[in-house]
């Protein structure tokens, strides 16, 4: 019990995991949502399947619309997301997140959705397309694994070819311990020795030819990591203090205590088209982080040429005082804006978008909050544009981890992870018109094809 109480102390100094008031005393509980009159625009929800990898929580939703050849109007959607069983962490050794296994499911309209049942036949549950990491003992992902990004940058955006490959961005944990303090901005009287397993999270990337089993590619750090978190006492990391920036200016990172949560945006505008002023790389990541020095939450930002190999920028967003994100910076998603034009067709501008998951030090609480930028770089931030649902429904303890999908009649749906007051989590979905700022909750009414 005194090991729980330091795990929800934990959490109410790093807000970038979940929101602090689910676990005044945390315990899991049932996880099935149950139906209520503030769910109308819940999509997907914990399995209620007692040997589900996914009875518990889930989480950070990333959805892909395809179609088979350009002119098939029976598109496909397809959700990748992340899950944890109420038998995963037994001892209550891991932090208390939706992290675990990764799984997939269908759908024909984008709102209701089939879990993949059987996932894929290497991994050790049912449903899972990728699980913890049983082949390297020393590898970054062996105690939890969290969804980032799924891409598919073999082929166009909106059209499954064959032979295309899927690129999943993941992080993952492993049993090592840290210690405790190191993430809380005040000691903890009695606890100065006290450690938690799972928390110097790492990132990782692994390819799949069907979208339902994927193999690990392994990177350059010695734990099998594409991206881990900066330490300058790290021999492996000492060419990092040398780092220039792309303009030739030195780098000068802050150390980080963690990498998870990444977005890769990939700059899809020719090479011969980028001015000075536009993002200049192919690949950027959007990871979120806790800087070591001021323990402030923040969203990291990495670069690429190839989406494999990756160089640290710095800091792409941090805490501002005056705002709602004066708590923490964190989850996000990363797109081209655009508008859809009078032929039916959305046409992309070269400026840049952002979703992210921004929390208040007043409530605790997780609301989606919006940036823009010209060259992925330096952003402004717009202030919050999806606020947590009302008092008794559903995500009234908070929303976060915001995936958005143009649709083809000019609008825009955001997916999105929400949590109730007990801690139960599900996935909803939100819709704009026109201005990205402007979002309203969507009526997810069901509609089956015959």
């Amino acid at each position: 019990m005194k090991y729980c109480f330091l795990i929800s102390s934990l959490l109410a100094t790093t807000d970038a995991w979940t929101s602090t008031n689910s676990f005044k005393g945390y315990a899991k509980s049932a996880s099935s949502l149950k139906s209520s009159s503030g769910d109308f625009n819940v999509v997907f929800r914990p399995s209620d399947n007692p040997d589900a990898f996914d009875n518990h929580k889930i989480g950070a939703a990333r959805v892909h619309r395809y179609a088979r050849d350009s002119d098939d109007s029976e598109a496909e959607y397809i959700m990748w997301y992340h899950g944890r069983g109420e038998s995963f962490d037994g001892d209550n050794k891991l932090p208390p997140l939706s992290t675990g296994r990764i799984g997939r499911a269908t759908s024909r309209n984008g709102l209701h959705w089939v879990r993949e049942e059987l996932g894929s036949l290497s991994e050790d549950m049912e449903g899972v397309s990728l699980g913890l990491n049983k082949e390297s003992w020393w590898g970054f992902d062996t105690a939890h694994v969290g969804l980032g990004q799924v891409m598919l940058p073999m082929s166009t955006p909106a059209v499954m070819t064959e032979g295309g490959v899927y690129l999943m961005y993941y992080m993952g944990g492993s049993f090592e311990e840290t210690k405790l303090t190191q993430y809380l901005e005040q000691e903890l009287d009695g606890f100065e020795d006290a450690t938690i397993q799972g928390m110097n999270m790492k990132i990782g990337v692994a390819l799949s030819q069907d979208g339902k089993t994927f193999g690990r590619v392994e990177g350059d750090d010695p734990s099998g990591a594409i991206m881990a978190p900066y330490d300058e006492k790290d021999p492996n990391m000492k060419f990092m203090k040398a780092l220039r920036d792309d303009d030739g200016s030195r780098l000068n990172l802050e150390e980080e205590l963690y990498c998870a949560w990444p977005e890769v945006t990939v700059n899809d505008i020719p090479e011969d088209d980028r001015s000075e002023g536009m993002a200049q790389k192919n690949f950027y990541m959007f990871y979120s982080t806790m800087l070591k020095a001021t323990k402030e939450k923040a969203i990291g930002v990495a670069v690429s040429e190839d989406g494999f190999r990756w160089f640290k920028r710095g800091v792409a967003l941090r805490p501002d005082a005056d705002m709602m994100d004066d708590g923490g910076c964190a989850r996000c998603t990363v797109v081209r804006k655009a508008h859809y034009n009078d032929n039916g067709v959305w046409e992309s501008s070269d400026d840049w978008y952002m979703l992210y998951e921004g929390v208040s030090s007043n409530d605790g609480k997780h609301r989606v909050m919006a940036a823009e930028s010209n060259d992925l770089r330096i952003w402004t931030k717009l202030g919050v544009v999806l606020d947590v649902g009302d008092e008794g429904s559903w995500d009234h303890d908070g929303v976060g981890a915001p995936h958005l999908l143009r649709l083809d009649d000019g609008s825009t749906r955001m997916y999105y992870t929400g949590q109730c007051v007990d801690g139960n989590t599900a996935i909803g979905v939100a819709k704009c018109e026109e201005d990205l700022t402007e979002w309203v909750r969507e009526q997810a009414t069901l509609s089956f094809s015959e």
